[in-house]
């Protein structure tokens, strides 16, 4: 993916999260003129990339945010109130967010004369499946809010193609990690949290069991994904796309990966297994991971300069 200075208008709507701030990064890098639309409940200043046009709105407000949108060449739609578990104790809120919002965000792009919509959809969507890998013919079997709120925005994408002729492509993440992972909150990813707490020199708590398994992808290839996702002449009515790595690893065999001591929670409602057929990103996209999670997860201990601790024995 070589620079590209088109000045062209994109926007990142939720661009100062954790993936979406290096969406942001690729784009601004690309020389598009790259409008940022976050109400930072979970993003961070920080994250910004300082070329961009920073805007704080609220995806739930149509008329705040249709002006930003208007005119964009793309759309990255990125904005969520992610977590399985917050969604299970506040389902209205996060279907106003993760459902209206991105109705609202769809509206935007389609009175704005967006050319193309390129939403993050959630591995979330297939709940517990009989058979892995994971494809997309599957039908959706969410486990919780969020994992039906997420499949429901696939759904109003492929709808907004139909009718209205937006181009759209779903690009469904399987367990993003990555610099500037959040760490925090009530329900954050298995990698970040772990790299916090050894950082602390607590142990590292596993709920459950620890046999899950995860099919963990570094953000660097996710953000390859939105890039190809946009240029690929061969999307752009609907598709959903996995986005994995195409190999997983159980939650206790990423501890030990990290190394140090464990304790064990009660279970919580999610699905057991995650790993993902990537053949059609590939097939349509061009896309193929490329880093591993052993090379991603010694980068994120060096981000979290506890090397020199020997906390991490293992890696």
């Amino acid at each position: 993916m070589k620079n590209k200075a088109k000045n062209e208008k994109v926007v990142v709507v939720g661009g100062a999260g954790f993936i979406g701030s290096h969406v942001t990064d690729a784009l601004v890098e690309r020389g598009f003129d790259v409008h940022v639309i976050d109400n930072m409940s979970g993003g961070k200043k920080e994250n910004i990339n300082p070329k961009a046009v920073f805007h704080q709105a609220d995806i739930r407000d149509l008329a705040a945010i249709q002006p930003i949108i208007k005119g964009a060449k793309f759309v990255f739609h990125l904005a969520a109130l992610p977590r399985v578990q917050y969604s299970i104790e506040h389902p209205v809120e996060t279907h106003e967010v993760n459902v209206t919002g991105t109705q609202n965000v769809l509206i935007a792009a389609k009175d704005g004369g967006v050319e193309r919509l390129i939403y993050s959809a959630s591995s979330s969507a297939y709940g517990d499946q009989k058979v892995m890998p994971l494809i997309e013919t599957m039908t959706p079997n969410p486990k919780s809010p969020y994992g039906l709120h997420k499949y429901v925005g696939e759904v109003y994408a492929r709808v907004w193609s139909e009718v209205y002729g937006l181009e759209t492509v779903s690009l469904r993440y399987f367990n993003v990690y990555g610099p500037r992972i959040n760490p925090d909150g009530a329900y954050p990813l298995a990698i970040g949290k772990f790299l916090k707490q050894r950082q602390a020199g607590k142990p590292m708590t596993i709920w459950g069991d620890g046999t899950q398994t995860r099919d963990f992808t570094h953000v660097r290839d996710v953000v390859r994904a939105n890039i190809l996702a946009s240029e690929s002449k061969k999307v752009g009515k609907g598709e959903v796309i996995n986005i994995g790595a195409g190999s997983n690893i159980s939650v206790n065999d990423l501890a030990k990966m990290i190394g140090g001591p464990v304790v064990h929670e009660p279970p919580r409602i999610e699905p057991h297994d995650t790993l993902a057929d990537n053949s059609l990103a590939k097939k349509l996209l061009g896309w193929t991971p490329t880093v591993t999670l052993e090379e991603g997860i010694a980068e994120l201990i060096k981000c979290y300069q506890v090397i020199k601790k020997n906390q991490f024995s293992n890696v």
